[in-house]
């Protein structure tokens, strides 16, 4: 029970401030004219003011309310190394019996695990939601058992009680880590790209280490080792073998006595692309869609293409003086002998044999095939003739012989079932959906595979490898008649720039492939193959497991598989001869960048309402009680705040001057004033 005294006045209070000061104007008017009942008319007005003041007595009923004090046990995966688990799990009973013993005191205890994908320990966002969830007025207090590896320090939270940390570990933990400080997402093949590297030792490391090994693997090979320094920047030059993503690992040997060998390994993934794509360009003579090539290869910035059109040909002679011609000379060995492995392709149009290229040059042309290199050979009337390039050394590596026959007649350009898989045709519109060709050369494919046909199911497009080489024949001059519209068009540019870059080896348009994104701990896979099955994907993880998983349809030539994988890290992909290597998620996470407990990053939020930081292993502190905003903290104790908070159950309130009293009072001091001054 407790009681104070409350006004309820019955009129306003500016209202009755006017009142009082009437009163008080009055009796000062009756002391200034010598009034002798001035002191009881002053009484009078006084039990009268106070009476308007309301005053009352009010009696409360109250129940004390317990305090409330906060325990954090930190689950995150830098909390389960070493002995961290059972270190917190028992301070953390141990602190729940002090407080169980404590008079007039609830405990909460709050898990706090790892944040949702990479997020690391959010140790203050757990405290949010806890007072939130509290009364402010109770909560006396708030303990933290961690290693003091929080992410989300800096968020602001209004404390209403001191809090304190015990950190878990040892003085006497040491950690090795490897941290990649720049890592681009792409790069130019052939072309060194420097990364930097550092090994840093954090903790009790052993006195005395200066070198430590490093392994780096390319696409899942077997890794090279490196004696390397720590704790020194280490630029490290790397050069991409292939287009497309390249996988590159860095790891280092678990080292006696650290902590974790999570933060060991590094993931670095990179795509390759090339700087500029140099074509060569041959045209026979000119004709209508000779341009058709030239704008589709021009209208690529990263192309650069080299164009000669033979304008006029050995056998041309018309008695023009040669000081007048202003035809630029065909450099023929520079082109084909000294700078033929500059080119990343090479397009005969409706080239024949015309004495220009003797035969030694396109010899060497074909092993330029054979080591890699790539020709796209788009044929007109003359490749049916005597003088194709087919009966030219070049021959050896095209994948079709023509009959002799030129097909003079409308027909319809369709893809082909094996088209229809393969990515440089599969994507076209469906058949049917573009115009008519006229002519068509007729050929014998040897080799290869057909992705188009014309007239009566004859090749019309013959995609080959040749050793490390590629090589495509297009048996029609007639692709420019859907570029200008004939009879609705077609997609001849998507067709040609798609040859184009399959023939100069982009991986996205490889038939045979594996492939896989990921996004956290889940990868989707895909195959595409020109076969109409495949067999089950091998997958092998980190720890060397091996999981097989079957591959479903997803479209002509696609299969799909989706997998999660059981933890972080490089995982193999194998499917036939095909493999594929890739990262689920940070090799580092952002719980492995630092494992040495530390209170640093916790002690401006310790510091608010002058708590402390102490180490588990140097025993558990003893509780104390203190006020607010005196130190909360000290050797050996930490001290929490009583609220003193209460709940009120009954409130009754008896007024102090009745209205019987007031009459009563005010009456009577009015007329012993009266008689007084009557007398005189």
């Amino acid at each position: 029970m407790t009681s104070t005294i409350v006004f309820d006045p019955l009129i306003p209070w500016p209202l009755l401030v006017v009142v009082a000061v009437i009163a008080a104007l009055g009796v000062l008017l009756a002391v200034m004219r010598g009034l002798k009942g001035w002191a009881l008319r002053g009484l009078a007005g006084a039990v009268v003011l106070a009476a308007l003041g309301g005053p009352s007595v009010q009696v409360e009923d109250r129940a004390p309310l317990t305090d409330i004090v906060l325990l954090l046990e930190d689950t995150s995966a830098s909390q389960k190394l070493s002995d961290r688990p059972t270190q917190t799990t028992q301070a953390a009973d141990r602190f729940a019996a002090q407080i169980a013993a404590r008079p007039n005191t609830e405990l909460r205890r709050i898990t706090v695990p790892d944040g949702a994908g990479d997020a690391g320990t959010q140790l203050m966002t757990a405290v949010t939601e806890a007072l939130a969830e509290e009364p402010r007025a109770r909560v006396a207090g708030i303990v933290a058992l961690t290693d003091g590896r929080v992410h989300d320090a800096d968020l602001p939270v209004d404390l209403p009680a001191p809090m304190h940390v015990l950190l878990s570990g040892h003085e006497s933990d040491w950690d090795r880590r490897l941290s990649v400080r720049n890592a681009p997402a792409f790069a130019i093949i052939g072309e060194p790209v420097v990364l930097t590297l550092r090994i840093d030792d954090f903790g009790a490391a052993p006195a005395g280490a200066t070198l430590a090994e490093l392994d780096i693997s390319i696409d899942g090979e077997e890794p090279q080792r490196f004696r390397v320094p720590i704790g020194e920047d280490l630029e490290l030059p790397v050069t991409l073998p292939h287009g497309g993503r390249n996988v590159i690992r860095f790891s280092l040997p678990e080292a006696e006595g650290e902590l974790t060998d999570r933060n060991n390994a590094a993931i670095i993934q990179m795509n390759g692309v090339r700087d500029r794509l140099r074509v060569l360009l041959v045209s026979g003579e000119p004709h209508a869609g000779g341009r058709t090539w030239r704008n589709l290869l021009k209208s690529d910035s990263s192309v650069d293409l080299v164009h000669f059109t033979i304008l006029r040909p050995p056998e041309k002679q018309d008695g023009v003086p040669v000081s007048e011609l202003s035809l630029i000379a065909f450099p023929t060995r520079e082109l084909f002998m000294e700078k033929i492995d500059d080119f990343d392709l090479i397009i005969f149009d409706r080239y024949k044999r015309r004495g220009i290229l003797p035969s030694l040059y396109l010899e060497n042309v074909a092993n330029y095939v054979r080591g890699g290199g790539a020709v796209l050979v788009a044929a007109g009337p003359d490749f049916a003739g005597a003088d194709s390039l087919y009966r030219t050394p070049l021959g050896a590596v095209l994948p079709a012989a023509p009959s002799a026959r030129v097909i003079e007649q409308p027909y319809l350009p369709l893809v082909s079932d094996l088209g229809q898989r393969h990515p440089v045709t599969s994507q076209l519109p469906q058949n049917g959906d573009w115009g008519r060709w006229l002519r068509q050369i007729d050929v014998d494919a040897a080799s290869g595979d057909i992705v188009m046909t014309g007239v009566d199911g004859r090749p019309l497009l013959v995609l080959d490898r040749v050793e490390e080489g590629r090589v495509s024949l297009l048996a029609s001059d007639h692709a420019w008649l859907w570029n200008r519209g004939y009879e609705g068009g077609g997609p001849q540019l998507e067709l040609l720039r798609r040859l184009a870059h399959w023939m100069m080896g982009e991986p996205e348009l490889e038939e045979e492939a594996l492939t896989a994104t990921a996004e956290g701990r889940t990868m989707r896979i895909e195959r595409r193959t020109l076969s109409d099955e495949v067999a089950p994907l091998v997958i092998t993880g980190p720890d060397g497991a091996k999981t097989e998983m079957p591959l479903s349809p997803a479209g002509p030539g696609k299969f799909e598989a989706v997998f999660t994988g059981p933890e972080i890290g490089l995982y193999r992909l194998e499917n036939g001869d095909q493999i594929s290597v890739i990262g689920l998620g940070p090799a580092a996470p952002r719980e492995f960048v630092e494992t040495i407990a530390s209170g640093e990053v916790l002690e401006p939020v310790v510091a608010a309402l002058r708590g402390g930081v102490a180490r588990i292993d140097e025993g558990l502190p003893r509780i104390r009680n203190v006020r607010a905003g005196r130190p909360a903290a000290g050797r050996g104790w930490i001290g929490f705040t009583p609220r003193n908070a209460y709940e009120t159950r009954d409130v009754r309130q008896t007024p102090i001057l009745p209205g019987w009293l007031v009459l009563l009072l005010s009456a009577g001091l009015i007329t012993a004033a009266w008689l007084r001054e009557g007398r005189r």
